[in-house]
């Protein structure tokens, strides 16, 4: 279910993949399955730590260009296979971030040909944080991923 969304402080989109939703989702939530596709390429993931569970992190750290970028975080919401909630707005141990962008919802739903309607949210803080992810290219961004996902996820076993 899609919640109620705001347009002056969230980004959506909704898409059908061709991969399973039980692949698509084990790719969300495994370490070794983040750095294959979760920033478009040619920018890296170098490191990532996940706890799955409410108050658990999830760390990122991205190579963008020769610079380094960490993303600490801390899931919210975890519905296996079907809902993926996680924000920047606290680390681990709900310790308020100084400068928090979002809060990422990833919904998991089956597609009528055995793939996965993806849907995935981004709400911010403020209609200014909105705008600038939006001038940042969270379509296209996203959109990448999404590709980079789907492509990675149908190379596993089903």
């Amino acid at each position: 279910m899609i919640p109620d969304l705001d347009p002056t402080r969230d980004l959506s989109f909704t898409r059908p993949l061709a991969a399973p939703r039980r692949l698509i989702w084990e790719c969300w939530t495994r370490p070794e399955h983040i750095p294959q596709f979760f920033i478009p390429a040619p920018n890296r993931v170098t490191a990532v730590a996940i706890e799955l569970r409410i108050g658990g992190r999830f760390d990122t750290t991205f190579d963008v260009a020769g610079q380094r970028i960490d993303n600490r975080g801390v899931y919210l919401e975890i519905v296996p296979q079907e809902k993926l909630v996680f924000t920047d707005s606290y680390t681990e141990g709900w310790v308020p971030a100084p400068e928090p962008f979002l809060t990422a919802i990833l919904l998991f739903a089956d597609a009528p040909d055995g793939g996965t309607l993806y849907t995935a949210i981004a709400r911010h803080r403020s209609a200014e944080a909105c705008q600038q992810h939006a001038a940042m290219g969270f379509f296209e961004g996203w959109g990448i991923v999404a590709d980079q996902l789907e492509a990675y996820a149908k190379t596993l076993r089903t």
